[in-house]
This record gives C-alpha cells, sequence and structure tokens, in this order.
C-alpha cells in the first residue's frame, strides 16, 4: 500500500520534535526583557467584584438565592483559574494559579458570554485574574452570534452561559517557540478540567466545543488574530434549572487535512498551522451534533500477547462530604520540583488511575461521570514504573477499559527517563512516569489537522486529573511537555505510530 501524504498536522509535529543532535542549535536565548506579562486588563467597562463570594460561608446564601447564585459563579472561575499563591521577585510577584502552565506563563485567558439573565446583562465579559473580578466591556445580546459560531450547537439553546477559552500565543511562544503551540493546548487542558470539577461542585455541567468558526468566535470577542485565538467554547449548564439539564452532544465534527503546504518557516510555523486549521466562516453549513449510539465507548488498543497483566481495580478516591477534600487540593495544587526517588504504592498508583480515567465510579460523590472530552479513544496511556510496592519495574500499557496493567518492556528506566526528559532530574527519581500518545494518522483521517488541538487538550485534561488525585493523595507531581519525542518510543517500546503528546512524572515530593 503507497504512503499517505504528511498532514500539515504531522508536519508540524515532526518539525516541533525535540532531538539530542539538534536541541542545542535550535534553542535561542530568552530575552527577559521581552517576557510578555500574562495578565489581560480591560481599562473600560463595568466590574463585578466576585472577591466577596469566596469569604463567606454557602450557608450564608442558604436564603438568598441571588448570593448563591454569584458564589457559584465566582468559585466556577476562582477554582478553574484564580490566583492561588504568590512567589515574591524583584518588582512584580509571580503568581500561581490553579491550573498549572508550563513555564509559568499561562497563554490562556477566560470570556463569559451572557446570554442575558437578571443578574448578568446580555454581552461579553473578561476574567480579570489578578482581582477575581468581571469586567463587562460590551454590553450587546451577541448569543445568536455564537450560535451561528458554533453551528447551531444545541447546547446553545437552553444555556444562558459560556465560557470562551482563548490563548495569547506570544505568552508561550517567547520561551517555548513553535513547539509553544503544544503547551498552548495542553494548558487549555488543564483548564477545561479544572472547569469540568469547579462545575461539577456548583451545580453546573460544562459541555465542550471545540469546532466552531474560528474568525467568527475571535471577532465576536474582539481579538487580534494575529496575537490571539478562540481555542474552546463551554457552554455552562445550570443543573438547578430543570431545563438545563441536557443531553450529551458531539463536541467536534471533521474538518480539513492540508497535505500541500508551502515552505514555512521556523518563526512562521505556529501562526501557519492555526491559520490554516481555522474552520471558515459559512452561514450554510449544517452540522449534525447527535451523538451515535456507540460514541463514548472505547476499547482498549493493545493486548500485548503473553504480556504480564495487573489489574488496577481499586476503592475510588474518597473527596469528603460535599467534595470538600477536591476543593481543598484545586486550592493547593502545586507542581513538584523534585522527588526522593522513594517508592509509591500499587493502592495509591491504581486510584490515579482510577480517578483519572474511571469517571463513572465518582457519581455517588457529587461528580460528572461521563464528562466531555474531544475525543478520547484516540488518546493512549503508558506508563513507566520505576520504583511501585508490588509492581514490576518496567513500561506498561494502561487499558482502561479492562482496567489493568500490560507489561511491555522489563526494565529499570530511571537513567534512560532522565536523558528523554531532557535531563530533567523529575524524570530519573519519580516512582512512576507517564506518557499520553496519539496515532497522529488515524486521528488526522478521523477529524483533519485541526485533532492536533483535541489530542493535546484531551491530554492535559487527562493529566489536570492525575494532578489532583496525586495532591490528595499527599503525592508529587509534575507535568512535562519537553521531551525526546522519538527516542521516547525507541527507548520504552512504545509502537512507533504512537506520537507522544505528554508526559507525567508522580512520585514523593522532596521537601524542603
Amino acid at each position: 500500500m503507497p504512503e499517505l501524504p504528511t498532514s500539515l498536522a504531522q508536519h508540524y509535529h515532526e518539525r516541533t520534535k525535540y532531538d539530542p543532535k539538534t536541541i542545542n542549535a535550535k534553542s535561542k536565548p530568552l530575552d527577559w526583557t521581552q517576557q510578555p506579562v500574562p495578565f489581560k486588563e480591560y481599562k473600560i467597562g463595568v466590574s463585578y467584584d466576585l472577591k466577596p463570594f469566596l469569604t463567606e460561608k454557602l450557608d450564608k446564601f442558604a436564603s438568598d438565592p441571588v448570593g448563591s447564585w454569584w458564589k457559584r459563579l465566582s468559585q466556577i472561575l476562582f477554582f478553574s483559574y484564580g490566583l492561588t499563591g504568590m512567589i515574591p521577585t524583584v518588582g512584580e510577584p509571580h503568581y500561581l494559579r490553579a491550573a498549572p502552565s508550563a513555564g509559568g506563563l499561562y497563554p490562556a485567558e477566560v470570556y463569559l458570554i451572557s446570554r442575558g439573565t437578571p443578574l448578568l446583562p446580555a454581552g461579553l465579559y473578561n476574567y480579570q485574574v489578578r482581582t477575581h473580578s468581571l469586567i463587562h466591556f460590551w454590553d450587546n445580546d451577541v448569543w445568536t452570534k455564537l450560535q451561528t459560531a458554533c453551528f447551531w450547537h444545541p447546547i446553545l439553546d437552553n444555556t444562558q452561559l459560556a465560557l470562551v477559552v482563548t490563548a495569547v500565543f506570544f505568552r508561550s511562544a517567547w520561551r517555548y517557540q513553535a513547539r509553544a503551540y503544544r503547551r498552548i493546548f495542553l494548558d487549555t487542558g488543564h483548564l477545561l478540567g479544572n472547569i469540568e470539577l469547579a462545575c461539577a461542585i456548583n451545580d453546573y455541567r460544562p459541555h465542550l466545543i471545540g469546532s466552531f468558526m474560528d474568525e467568527a468566535v475571535d471577532q465576536l470577542l474582539y481579538l487580534d488574530p494575529e496575537q490571539e485565538g478562540a481555542i474552546s467554547v463551554v457552554p455552562l449548564a445550570n443543573l438547578l434549572e430543570v431545563r438545563q439539564n441536557l443531553p450529551l452532544a458531539k463536541t467536534i465534527i471533521s474538518a480539513p487535512t492540508q497535505t500541500s503546504f508551502p515552505s514555512i518557516s521556523d518563526d512562521q510555523l505556529l501562526a501557519y498551522f492555526h491559520k490554516v486549521t481555522q474552520i471558515p466562516f459559512d452561514t450554510n453549513a449544517k452540522v449534525n451534533w447527535k451523538l451515535p449510539p456507540v460514541e463514548g465507548q472505547r476499547t482498549d488498543k493493545y493486548n500485548f500477547p503473553f504480556c504480564t497483566k495487573v489489574s488496577t481495580v481499586v476503592t475510588p478516591i474518597n473527596w469528603g462530604k460535599g467534595l470538600t477534600g477536591l476543593e481543598n487540593t484545586m486550592l493547593r495544587r502545586r507542581s513538584t520540583r523534585s522527588y526522593t526517588g522513594d517508592a509509591i504504592t500499587l493502592t495509591e498508583l491504581n486510584q490515579l488511575l482510577d480517578f483519572t480515567y474511571q469517571s463513572h465510579h465518582y457519581v455517588e460523590q457529587g461528580l460528572d461521570g461521563n464528562p466531555d472530552y474531544f475525543d478520547l479513544s484516540l488518546v493512549e496511556t503508558f506508563i513507566v514504573v520505576s520504583s511501585v510496592e508490588g509492581l514490576e519495574e518496567g513500561c506498561y500499557y494502561y487499558a482502561p477499559k479492562a482496567q489493568e496493567l500490560r507489561q511491555i518492556r522489563f526494565k529499570n528506566f530511571r537513567k534512560e527517563l532522565h536523558f528523554l526528559c531532557l535531563g530533567q532530574d523529575l524524570g530519573r527519581d519519580a516512582a512512576v512516569v507517564l506518557f499520553h500518545t496519539a496515532d497522529l494518522k488515524t486521528a488526522v483521517a478521523a477529524y483533519g489537522d485541526r485533532v492536533y488541538r483535541y489530542l493535546h487538550m484531551d491530554a492535559g485534561h487527562l493529566g489536570q486529573r492525575l494532578n489532583l488525585a496525586a495532591i490528595h493523595l499527599g503525592l508529587g507531581v509534575s507535568g512535562i511537555g519537553g521531551f525526546y519525542d522519538d527516542q521516547v518510543n525507541e527507548v520504552l517500546g512504545i509502537p512507533i505510530d504512537e506520537a507522544v503528546l505528554y508526559i507525567t512524572t508522580l512520585g514523593r515530593p522532596q521537601t524542603p
């Protein structure tokens, strides 16, 4: 069978791989005088201060529906992306947020669109992270324009609020250059993971929309298309209103694949890839958003012959009454800087996997049993075990449907992991290193080049659930977006068709 032409997504992925022979030659020194500010400020508009609704107990609003509504919205925004810490520096402190970001660069911005409610007038709002407030910078009814831009997605028929996550590209590209596009969508996935859980705590159900007319949404929000762009639309269904308990719908549709493209310089690769994978404005386009009967059902892709199989069935994590344990964890989540190298238990590893992949086990605790992703069937998980009590060292494939680990290579990989993670001690000293991968050819065949966005957002979403489960269990956790791509597959025995999307390290944290 002849080799299929390389798609733009595959081309971008190849061009942005790290390789030990070329990484030093391609790296550029950072100009710290040009580091972008990770906050967007709107000087004109009506400000809604959300801070008072964080400091008061929910009981205070038991007989105050207005206060209760504001508290729920305030908590969704704060637990998703609010400032939860500060590192003193010369001049402006470095603020830490609820969602992790590569290099602490925070490329994402969060907008709120209101259809018009008695409490929140119709129009456009930006979440001002630094002050935990909403700025109402446009007060016209724009909901119909949003519906048009989203191909009349059915969830927008009955909802009143929608978040839009956008990205300011240079915030990440300043440091990571063309590869920043990967990290931007991983960061957005972290944020979407937080939004999912923060909404569940506050009786909302977020519905993801990844396929929309980019230019229409960018214009709706008055974005500068040369500098920023819309990444995901997230309608919020208020579960306390019966008519907003909505059936699930598709989150994405197929888009074109580019196999013919000009020579692109490294400096223009990110911008070109984003522009070409946009969905054009077409008000006559008809989209069927209804889920097919088998949607959401996935199979375990790999079942290696004669491999050792280890069950991951475990008692689910208990998040406490009213999910207070989850709330506290979201506020104190931090990326681990170093590990001791000590072992974690098999039960801890299984609980991490259970919370991340078995959402239906947490319905009784008040979480969504089937949260939205873009297409999880495209994302695979491989786990390298360096030190887990009761589990042999080596590389395993995680089969979420069967809930088991399937060993594919027998070896202690600490030395190799140190190399693969660009010499970071996190890879060497972690008890477990987890890899999210995807078959790019298969993914592009299903959804076109735009699928590259969805794969990284889904990987980041899973990574954020791992983050929170690890912190809750007293473990350390840190994501890694920089690694030697091809060498990961070669060294660990991961099938060569699996493109590595994201790495998450887990282990015993080194105390200061």
